[in-house]
């Protein structure tokens, strides 16, 4: 019986090129898994796929009775409502520790570095597996994404490594080239829905019994965004009545400004104001060289609650 790996709900590159290369790895090393997926896959994970000739993993939103490898999340807020009937064999993070528990030891590969690919290549080279070099070029980028070009500062030393060794692999020598290409294909919103964008790349936490919803849309220029603000709060106030959210927040991130707008709908805004020592206007902030959801936010809202 196969072996699933998968990453978070409303999956972003990372999870998604995460659960192709480490299955890949894993069928090296003998055991049968197969890559799957709990959401829809975004533009830039499109645009990656397409450039290196993948196809998307299968959709899967039930594990139960089966066993699995998690990839990038530990938390059961972004994990499939049946990870509880699963066996997990091990997972692997860039995050905070979640509080999935697991009834027997597990394979654990979490490092604070700036991407689960970056642990993937990590892993491959320990094991001593060649990497082929379409996964390489779609690792090489879920780095460049999760890193935002190697400007967040969750970037490490090893990420940037991990790019320029992943680069020869698939013999892209101008990786920054690719990388803008594909974040402008990130940025692209002509069509797409307040929801599709609201969830691009959002994510639940349980903060101490407390439910919060933190989305972010990274783009070259948020500005394009400026007219469908209303209608991303609108949206953002229906998810909140949907899933009992307390708060829930979403970060326009601007990748060439280097900072991000903060949209906020809560019962309590005056916690997201002191987690990041500011003042909401009209329900909103610029929250200037933050990049990082990770780093730069959720370590600072969580002790809020």
């Amino acid at each position: 019986m196969s072996t699933y790996i998968f990453g978070h709900t409303n999956p972003d590159s990372d999870s998604i090129v995460g659960a192709i290369s480490l299955a890949y790895l894993k069928n090296k090393l003998g055991e049968d898994c197969v890559p799957t997926r709990q959401g829809d896959i975004s533009p830039e994970t499109e645009f990656i796929l397409n450039r290196f000739g993948a196809e998307a993993p299968e959709l899967k939103t039930s594990y139960a009775g089966e066993k699995v490898y998690l990839v990038d999340f530990s938390d059961l807020a972004q994990a499939p409502k049946d990870i509880k009937e699963a066996t997990i064999l091990g997972i692997v993070d860039h995050h905070k520790l979640g509080d999935i528990t697991t009834d027997t030891p597990l394979e654990c590969w979490i490092r604070p570095i700036g991407c689960s690919n970056t642990v993937i290549k990590e892993m491959y080279d320990y094991h001593g597996v060649e990497i082929p070099k379409d996964i390489a070029g779609m690792m090489m980028c879920a780095i460049l994404s999760d890193t935002v070009i190697f400007k967040s500062p969750t970037c490490t030393k090893i990420d940037t490594k991990a790019v320029k060794e992943l680069s020869q692999i698939c013999g892209i020598e101008d990786y920054k080239a690719l990388a803008m290409e594909m974040f402008i294909a990130k940025s692209a919103v002509e069509g797409a829905t307040a929801r599709n964008l609201n969830t691009r790349d959002y994510k639940a936490f349980d903060m101490n019994g407390t439910k919060v919803g933190v989305g972010q849309l990274e783009m070259v220029d948020i500005s394009v965004l400026n007219d469908r603000i209303g209608d991303l709060f609108a949206d953002m106030k229906l998810m909140k009545q949907e899933d009992g959210l307390h708060t829930i927040m979403i970060l326009l991130t601007d990748i060439m400004k280097e900072g991000s707008q903060l949209l906020v709908v809560s019962d309590d805004a005056s916690k997201v104001e002191k987690a990041f020592n500011t003042k909401l206007q009209d329900n909103q902030a610029w929250l200037d060289g933050v990049l990082s959801r990770k780093k730069q936010v959720i370590p600072f809202l969580q002790p809020q609650f």
